[in-house]
């Protein structure tokens, strides 16, 4: 985001009105290393979204509902996460659902060796591995303690940096396989945000796909809401529900009484499971 903050630069919320599925195991082809116990059907949402720094109020939300969103990004935890939280509890998360609302829950954990911003949690290369399995844990406990279920989506927010910077992609990669192979083995899946000229690209690019995430939030501020037209790798990765894209920022939209700076989002992948 161009105030895509990430520590300083908050995730804003996707949010989408076309409507909701659930597809029994959809999108799990595209994920791999994936336990094979039984999973919980996958709940998918396609239309407008939005994200926001920090979730808005229960009557921001309410007064929101209807318009062109549905569905919203929620920071779930991370200790990079750059804005506080003081509406998002497991009660507002209940009424938030109950109005109709999809949430897409964040977590924006360690952030790159060669990134050149400053961040309270760096990975390392040789920290990688565990940094990644002690943040996962942390993000399905952070989940989970907001009464989003098993089953659900968590995105892993990755910064841009120097992909051309070997050891530090690989690093990266190491943390984020660390990470994606915890939430798989509790049961949650594995999402990550991203930029196209950088961290989504490492994800989508990488030779090895073992322990990928399986569903691709990439930013790309082309101000086309499309999850398709400008996909810049193959077109049979990330298939079947399994895409978000940011392709605005920084709209200030006021609704019902309440303004709100959003990243605009087009979605069309897993959303949380609440219960």
């Amino acid at each position: 985001m161009a105030g895509h903050r990430q520590s300083r630069r908050r995730r804003y919320i996707t949010w989408a009105v076309a409507g909701t599925a659930v597809v029994a195991g959809a999108g799990i082809a595209a994920q791999t290393s994936m336990a094979a116990t039984a999973w919980p059907a996958q709940r998918t949402y396609a239309g407008h979204a939005f994200d926001t720094c920090t979730a808005p109020s229960l009557n921001a939300m309410k007064a929101w509902k209807g318009g062109l969103y549905g569905a919203a990004a929620v920071y779930v935890g991370g200790r990079n996460r750059g804005c506080g939280q003081p509406n998002l509890t497991a009660s507002w998360v209940k009424s938030v659902n109950s109005l109709g609302w999809k949430l897409i829950p964040i977590y924006v954990g360690a952030q790159p060796p060669c990134q050149k911003s400053s961040n309270p949690e760096k990975l390392t290369a040789s920290n990688a591995a565990s940094l990644g399995a002690t943040d996962a844990t942390d993000a399905v406990a952070k989940a989970a303690a907001l009464h989003m279920k098993a089953g659900s989506p968590i995105y892993l927010d990755m910064e841009p940096y120097d992909i051309t910077n070997t050891s530090c992609n690989n690093a990266v990669l190491t943390y984020v396989r660390s990470f994606d192979k915890i939430l798989r083995a509790k049961t949650y899946r594995a999402g990550f945000y991203g930029f196209t000229s950088s961290s989504a690209k490492a994800i989508a690019t990488a030779k090895d796909k073992t322990n990928l995430p399986g569903n691709l939030w990439y930013a790309l501020w082309d101000k086309k809401y499309t999850t398709t037209s400008d996909w810049p790798w193959g077109a049979k990765q990330f298939t079947d529900h399994s895409r978000g894209h940011q392709y605005i920022v920084n709209s200030k939209e006021a609704r019902g009484g309440y303004t709100i700076t959003v990243d605009r989002d087009a979605w069309d992948g897993p959303v949380a499971i609440i219960g």
